[in-house]
């Protein structure tokens, strides 16, 4: 596992980068010896309810149970979320967090668990959110027999689209996303050149499949692309409920199209 505080390293994104080119079409004959092949990696292990599984060995630790030292609260300083057991648990009113790194096209792995014995309906049961580049929603939410808009349901990209099915457990039970977020392209103007994308898997099921966005992702609102950065933070949403975090790892995809 990569040290909690050491960063992507910019040798694996070019090792991707390089990989990538390298498989190009129409460069290559077929079953060409000399064609380059792929980096090896070394791939994780799975998580249990009881102790989260290892990544793979280019990614990038974010969380590993310890402490927020990747993190930034949205308010300024230092997390106020709860760290013990291996876990971080959303403080209410602390405010959302985001990653010191920013980040583009990425794959996501990031654990979550919904209050045991959560009260209230629909939006009002376990609510938070994982959001690339601090605009780009997946909604977290306890979607065990809990009816909502099919559009702000666990696995959704929130407002625009639901998913394919409910894969939810049961409150109190580990749940996890494996998401590839592909980042929005923007010519030099400023015009927008390429839609976001997102795939993702909730719990090993496929819920949402190279999905485009039609912007950034809002409450009862779908403002238009707005000109951004190549790479921005990561964030986590406070929505006021004691949602609860682990084994949060990211690979930079940056170069591979």
């Amino acid at each position: 596992m990569r040290p909690l505080g050491a960063r992507l390293p910019g040798a694996a994104a070019a090792v991707l980068a390089a990989a990538a080119a390298a498989q190009a079409p129409g460069e290559w004959g077929i079953h060409d010896m000399e064609r380059p092949v792929p980096p090896v990696v070394t791939p994780g292990t799975a998580s249990t309810p009881e102790t989260p599984g290892k990544p793979p060995s280019d990614a990038a630790v974010l969380f590993d149970g310890k402490d927020l030292s990747r993190w930034r609260s949205e308010k300024g300083g230092p997390p106020a979320w709860k760290v013990e057991n291996g876990y971080m648990e959303v403080v209410k009113g602390a405010g959302a967090i985001r990653t010191e790194q920013g980040f583009g096209d990425a794959q996501l792995h990031i654990e979550w668990m919904t209050a045991p014995g959560a009260t209230g309906e629909g939006q009002a049961r376990s609510n938070s959110g994982v959001f690339f580049m601090g605009r780009y929603e997946v909604q977290v939410l306890d979607s065990h027999r809990n009816r909502t808009y099919a559009d702000g349901q666990a696995a959704a990209v929130y407002g625009q689209r639901p998913p394919l099915v409910n894969a939810a457990r049961p409150p109190g039970e580990w749940q996890a996303y494996d998401i590839v977020f592909e980042a929005p392209r923007f010519g030099a103007g400023g015009e927008l050149e390429r839609k976001a994308r997102v795939t993702v898997l909730h719990n090993g099921v496929l819920v949402q499949h190279a999905v485009e966005l039609t912007g950034p992702t809002a409450h009862k609102a779908r403002p238009p692309y707005e000109a951004h950065a190549e790479k921005l933070p990561l964030s986590l949403q406070d929505h006021g409920d004691p949602v609860r975090f682990r084994n949060v790892w990211v690979r930079d995809l940056a170069g591979v199209e």
